[in-house]
């Protein structure tokens, strides 16, 4: 197979686009339709990646990786999987007013971990539903779409209003809601959209808007934005929305729109490390994409003179921090549609560097060359299905705008757009 480094721009970009789909191909379980989490022996179903798994089956069969049939019958499982999965406040449920437990056991489908009803990975899976039922438009599919729509209109969006007005992040059998919701610019952008979108249970007309009164406008190494420091924030709402020249009214008034403050995001996170201001290995203006993911552990340690302290898994951030020196691997080449010369400029140097963030063309969830462990650089074991499966909407988005013109054709996220107070461009075009 030729090396990854001598292929052009456009097939190296395919390569490792096909490489991350099959992680959807290889973790997926055949009955349930679920995907894990992690690539790692015994990991549970993260809704979440279920949600992009969803979104990826068009990608593929688009690309001619998997056949329509193939595709619709690994969807339709899935789907049916939880139509049929138990609502209710249970502790071991499934979901709850049409809502999600973020991780399930991959085969019977129940909660594990006492994890949270989450409303934000809910978001997500709704997301790669609602995708679904757009693309799989043919007479013998209609079982896909009409599941689509129940799955849909059943999330109850409202309930999830705990002050009546904006969104908490989840919710536990056994506490009720958790006791914090969103603050500020996040990646709750696409849940505000899909609850206003909502036939049956639309969240409130004001509910977007008090949200964008939590925002904050900073000015940041030399870019005026919304601030938000881990950089999936900025990105993982556009995976599945063309925020190109719509604004609500917080952005009309900024004289800005989502998808530019994605670009300003990617200017600040290459110009921290290029300032590199803890004196990280590797850190430069080809070597950035702190985000959330993998870490070496919660530890303080002395390394190169230096006091150091390391994190686990969390939401890494910049320019105020936490940062312990680990990136992302796959954060730089997500930035494809934003940025594309920083993006390849920042993956080939890293495969050229650091070829080991690869496996079988697949990056890791996190890469941190401030830490040696046995004269090697840290990295971690695995890969993530959310880093895959962002990964090949992204790069489908850059090469053709595919799932972005799909999602055009969603009333969720059309309605939802509108009803939050987005106007002009595509939006205005389809009137």
């Amino acid at each position: 197979m030729t090396a990854l480094l001598d292929l052009d721009d456009e097939a190296l970009v395919l390569r490792l686009q096909r490489a991350a789909f099959d992680y959807f191909t290889r973790f997926t379980h055949p009955v349930t339709g679920l995907v894990a989490d992690t690539s790692r022996p015994g990991s549970p179903c993260s809704i979440a990646v279920v949600g992009f798994a969803l979104s990826c089956y068009p990608i593929a069969v688009r690309n001619g990786w998997k056949a329509r049939a193939e595709a619709a019958e690994i969807t339709l499982r899935c789907l049916r999987f939880f139509a049929g999965s138990v609502q209710s406040d249970a502790p071991d449920a499934t979901g709850y007013k049409g809502f999600y437990y973020h991780f399930l056991d991959m085969t019977s489908g129940r909660r594990v971990w006492d994890c949270e009803l989450s409303l934000i990975d809910s978001a997500l899976l709704m997301a790669g539903i609602c995708a679904a039922g757009v693309f799989f438009d043919k007479p013998d599919e209609s079982e896909i779409r009409a599941l689509a729509s129940t799955l849909f209109d059943r999330v109850d969006w409202l309930w999830a209003q705990i002050d009546k007005s904006t969104l908490s992040q989840g919710w536990r059998p056994d506490c009720g809601f958790l006791h914090y919701g969103w603050e500020g610019y996040n990646e709750a952008l696409i849940l505000y959209v899909l609850g206003a979108g909502s036939r049956t249970h639309a969240l409130s007309p004001s509910s977007f808007g008090d949200w964008t009164l939590t925002y904050q406008w900073e000015h940041i190494l030399g870019n005026t934005m919304l601030s938000s420091g881990p950089l999936f924030t900025h990105l993982f709402s556009h995976a599945w929305i063309d925020f190109r020249g719509i604004q609500d009214r917080f952005m009309r008034e900024a004289g800005s729109d989502y998808f530019r403050n994605s670009i300003a995001a990617i200017r600040v996170h290459r110009a921290h490390a290029i300032r590199n201001p803890r004196g990280y290995v590797g850190y430069g203006r080809d070597f950035w994409g702190v985000t959330a993911g993998d870490g070496p552990g919660n530890e303080d340690m002395y390394v190169d003179g230096r006091d150091r302290r390391f994190f686990g898994y969390m939401s890494r951030s910049v320019p105020y921090g936490p940062d312990d020196g680990t990136i992302a691997p796959w954060a730089m080449l997500a930035c494809l549609p934003f940025d594309a010369a920083a993006a390849m400029s920042g993956t080939r140097h890293l495969l050229r560097t650091y070829p080991q963030v690869t496996t079988e063309d697949r990056f890791a969830s996190g890469f941190n060359p401030s830490l040696l462990i046995n004269k090697e650089c840290w990295l971690s074991q695995g890969c993530y299905g959310l880093d895959q499966g962002l990964l090949v909407m992204s790069i489908e988005n850059y090469r053709s705008g595919f799932i972005w013109d799909l999602m055009k054709g969603s009333p969720a996220i059309t309605n939802g757009l509108r009803n939050a107070g987005f106007s002009g461009g595509w939006l205005a075009e389809q009137i």
